[in-house]
């Protein structure tokens, strides 16, 4: 399984991940939204032992998901920049931002979730959840 290394805007952050089948999972949720200040964010759904921070240590922003379980946001503490999420409601599962890898530009899209909240001017490229899969 390919390994992939990522680092926040500033550098203080740096992970790995490994991923079987690299392709962005577009999330449409308001919250995503409002995180990032996008239409969507760029993610893929691995196994927390898949993912490693290897540089620098992050803060946690929390709040409470659709599901109304815990939604733990990591962030780096200087650029805010956001490598990944624990959906608690995915069990032992982050939502890794593919965005921020090396190599993540040469990701295609192979699922879309949360297409109920997808902006109006916005195409569907790719089999849409109304949720995470699994969830």
């Amino acid at each position: 399984m390919p390994t992939y290394t990522g680092h926040c805007h500033c550098g203080q952050i740096e992970w790995t991940v490994k991923i079987d089948e690299p392709a962005h999972v577009l999330c449409h949720c308001d919250a995503c939204k409002l995180l990032s200040g996008g239409e969507s964010t760029l993610n893929t759904i691995v196994p927390a032992s898949d993912f490693s921070i290897t540089k620098g240590e992050l803060k946690t922003y929390s709040y409470q998901g659709d599901s109304g379980n815990p939604v733990h946001c990591y962030y780096c503490p200087v650029c805010t920049s956001s490598p990944y999420h624990h959906q608690t409601v995915l069990g032992d599962k982050y939502v890794v931002r593919t965005g921020l890898l090396q190599g993540g530009k040469d990701f295609g899209v192979g699922l879309e979730i949360f297409g109920k909240d997808r902006a109006k001017w916005a195409p569907q490229v790719a089999e849409t959840l109304p949720g995470p899969p699994g969830a």
